[in-house]
């Protein structure tokens, strides 16, 4: 970040934005993943808990996860951005975990999580926002010059 930014910032007391351009699609990619881990998880925790109770427990985590994610790109700055960067890691190993997990041991999951197989029954987007996310992250301070 320049000088000249630094005092803009300051002055309005507003963190930069780490959602200008194609971070704008990875907020609307985080935001429709939050929606459907969130209602897919409160859906089946609540009307068939006891058919896989690890599975839907894991798409609420998946939803809680995303829905941080969201957060931090859209609140910006520095800190956000570092912890939007812990939290795409944490959701990639999460999501390799789980994938591999399902594919070794599918008996433990009777029904699919948001991160099964690697996220193949979304798409494969588990797998794929994450490292996209970590990569414009970790490119956000080169583009603000600091």
């Amino acid at each position: 970040m320049t000088s000249g930014e630094a005092e803009v910032t300051a002055v309005e007391g507003k963190p930069a934005r780490l959602i200008s351009g194609p971070g704008m699609l990875l907020v609307w990619f985080y935001g429709v993943m939050v929606v459907g881990a969130v209602s897919r998880s409160a859906y089946q925790i609540s009307t068939e808990f006891d058919r896989a109770p690890l599975a839907y427990s894991l798409s609420a985590v998946a939803g809680l996860v995303y829905a941080f994610i969201t957060y931090t790109l859209v609140r910006g700055g520095e800190t956000a951005r570092r912890a939007a960067l812990v939290c795409c890691a944490a959701e990639l190993v999460g999501v390799l975990v789980v994938g591999t997990w399902t594919l070794v041991e599918p008996s433990a999951f009777p029904d699919a999580t948001v991160w099964s197989k690697y996220g193949m029954g979304y798409v494969f987007i588990p797998v794929l926002l994450p490292l996209t996310a970590m990569y414009w992250l970790r490119k956000a301070p080169a583009r603000r010059g600091g």
